[in-house]
């Protein structure tokens, strides 16, 4: 029976089309019946049909799209994440810590989250970080590998544009040691020690100005004797400069910059500033030569100091310079890249050495309760003093590195790679964090 119908009134059968009709009628039909569709068993004609099936087709095919979009929707059942797979994620940091246990391990660190994203294994009360995951993309994941004591731990994320979200509390037990670990130091802490050091530069940079115009003045003079006994002071006090360098923009190549690697080496006009000066002075230039060198090296140093207030050092960079300063004079001064003929660079080591202790002095007050090796490094970088101090002549004059003896030489770069190394930490124990 088609959807619709009932068993009361007629039925649309051949037999109810006919009945009824006067004889003529029917014969009148049947004449015109070549011009239309016969009658089906049940009545309808066969557009009907083509209609109802139709809309049989619509139905079946709404709900096959309804049955795959909730078979999509749903998904396939996801994998269970493998153990001690931590997340980094605003809404589920931290989850995932499965078997917590003491002793050295390896944790998956899984940024499941929509931005980029850091993350800090934090010991519960404290707050000190104990592992570290930095620049951690967007579905990525990254180990991070820890030893624990029995204790409480948490994981905070630090997502980008948001703030940090510290994850459930995971106990510890069993037997173990924790690694070292460190309480975080915020932006807040480096204000002070940003703010002692841009005095610092501040009175470096004026001191630098005033012997830079002696150089100067004496290669004017045609006095290139004076010129030579001006140059050193004036390079050593832009060398004890050296936490500020990346502040210092354009300005540290133009200064300081050195040949190597410059198409026109000692000739091409980008060498500038005290290293082309010092080439000048050690390799026979008249003075009438070398005014435009002197000339261009103390219009930078003023341009620099006038452009010091707009300069500043960022909180990153005085615990990264700490360790950087004294790794360059590993790698230029120590192996006498940069001398271009006054032979002094021992006395550069010398002022690097100072300029780093003014940023271990700084940053002391954050460094005691948080780096045991501090003290390490004091005695390394007194060693280190010692050694230099031995190379420097009652006439001022300093000990090439090339004419340094065997004894000397090892003695110098055995100190000089231990306070690096003990140098390092200083970096990741100072880096701003954002702990809430």
């Amino acid at each position: 029976m088609p959807e619709g119908s009932t068993d009361e009134g007629p039925k649309l059968t051949e037999t109810t089309l006919t009945e009824d009709k006067p004889t003529e009628n029917r014969a009148a039909e049947d004449r015109a019946g070549s011009r239309r569709s016969a009658p089906t068993r049940s009545g309808l004609d066969p557009s009907t049909f083509v209609l109802i099936a139709v809309v049989v087709a619509l139905v079946a095919v709404v709900a096959l799209v309804h049955a795959n979009t909730t078979s999509t929707a749903a998904g396939p059942t996801p994998a269970p994440l493998p153990p001690n797979t931590l997340i980094v994620s605003q809404s589920a940091c931290g989850t995932g810590w499965t078997e917590p246990k003491a002793g050295a391990q390896n944790l998956t660190i899984d940024n499941t989250g929509d931005a980029s994203a850091e993350a800090d294994l934090v010991e519960v009360g404290t707050g000190q970080v104990l592992g570290e995951v930095e620049g951690l993309g967007i579905n990525t994941s990254e180990t991070m590998r820890v030893s624990l004591g029995p204790g409480d731990y948490a994981l905070r994320c630090l997502i980008e544009d948001i703030d940090p979200v510290t994850g459930p509390t995971v106990r510890v037990a069993g037997r173990g040691t924790s690694n070292p670990s460190v309480v975080p130091v915020t932006t807040d802490d480096l204000l002070q020690p940003l703010k002692e050091y841009q005095a610092y530069v501040v009175a470096g940079v004026a001191d630098l100005v005033t012997r830079t115009d002696a150089l100067d003045a004496a290669v004017h003079g045609g006095n290139l004797d004076a010129a030579r006994t001006a140059w050193l002071p004036a390079h050593l006090s832009y060398e004890q400069l050296g936490a500020a360098y990346d502040a210092f923009g354009d300005y540290d190549g133009e200064i300081n910059g050195i040949q190597a690697g410059l198409p026109g080496g000692v000739q091409d006009p980008n060498f500038t500033g005290f290293h082309r000066v010092e080439y000048g002075l050690w390799h026979g230039a008249s003075a009438t030569a070398l005014t435009g060198p002197t000339d261009q090296l103390d219009s930078f140093v003023h341009g620099l100091q006038g452009d010091l207030p707009q300069l500043e050092t960022e909180a990153l960079s005085l615990g990264l310079r700490a360790h950087e300063i004294m790794e360059n004079t590993l790698q230029f001064e120590f192996t006498g890249e940069t001398d271009e003929g006054s032979g002094t660079n021992l006395a550069t080591a010398e002022a690097n050495l100072v300029g780093d202790r003014e940023v271990i002095s700084i940053l002391r007050p954050l460094l005691v309760t948080r780096y045991p090796g501090l003290s390490q490094v004091d005695e390394w970088s007194d060693r280190l003093q010692t050694l230099l101090a031995a190379q420097h002549h009652p006439d001022g004059s300093w000990t090439p590195v090339e004419q340094l003896s065997t004894t000397d030489r090892e003695a110098l770069d055995s100190a000089l790679s231990e306070l690096t190394e003990q140098l390092a930490p200083i970096a990741a124990i100072t880096e701003p964090r954002r702990a809430s």
